[in-house]
């Protein structure tokens, strides 16, 4: 048996997800988590075979920050990167961390069963877009030092939050503009800092002053 860990912060999504996975003889579902630190938790618990990680979870740390830390702690468990995105940026960085393939959330039943198979077989996955072409010039920027600005990995919540932050704004203040709470400012706070490895909120301020965020419509 195949034993699998759910990440999604939606749960109708690990609902449905559960269904289809236990229909499946040799599959079988170790738990569920809704961010990043409770799949972490969950996995030094359960030691699940694979975990099916969402990348896109704003309330708690995110699929990549996870899916490095899961890793680093836990190589043996494979990590197949359920996403809505089909950006390559988001492909190439989630498998520099670790992740054994990608796969896109619309894709078939059948090809989430596949990848998943083939992912626990140690082999990697990679959705029918993500064409050698890409991969190549993914090696090829790795190779020559020129790796993709990381920029592009952030949500656009998170770029929102560094504009703020970068503006000056507190955290209750930044939540008081764009509705949501301290907690969940925090949250996408340190993804950024995690995302684009930045320590300290100078480098934030600098960082966000050359990427122009400081005329940033919000």
């Amino acid at each position: 048996m195949i034993s699998i860990l759910i990440v999604d912060d939606h749960a109708v999504v690990r609902s449905g997800l559960r269904m289809l996975l236990e229909a499946q003889e040799d599959l079988e579902v170790a738990g569920e988590a809704s961010e990043g630190n409770e799949a972490y938790a969950m996995t030094e618990e359960q030691r699940p075979d694979l975990v099916l990680m969402d990348l896109s979870m704003p309330h708690g740390k995110d699929g990549l920050s996870a899916t490095s830390e899961i890793k680093n702690k836990f190589p043996e468990t494979n990590v197949l990167v359920l996403t809505m995105h089909d950006d390559e940026e988001y492909l190439f960085r989630a498998i520099q961390l670790g992740a054994s393939g990608c796969i896109l959330k619309n894709a078939p039943h059948d090809e989430l069963i596949k990848a998943i198979h083939q992912v626990s077989k140690g082999d990697a996955y990679l959705y029918p877009s993500a064409t050698k072409r890409l991969m190549e010039e993914y090696m090829t920027k790795v190779e020559k030092g020129k790796e993709g600005d990381r920029f592009s990995l952030l949500s656009d919540r998170e770029k929102e939050v560094l504009a703020l932050v970068a503006k000056g704004y507190s955290n209750k203040e930044t939540g008081e503009k764009l509705i949501i709470s301290v907690k969940t400012v925090e949250a996408h706070k340190a993804n950024v800092m995690e995302k684009l490895q930045l320590k300290t909120r100078p480098e934030l301020v600098e960082y966000a002053w050359k990427k122009g965020l400081f005329g940033y419509s919000i």
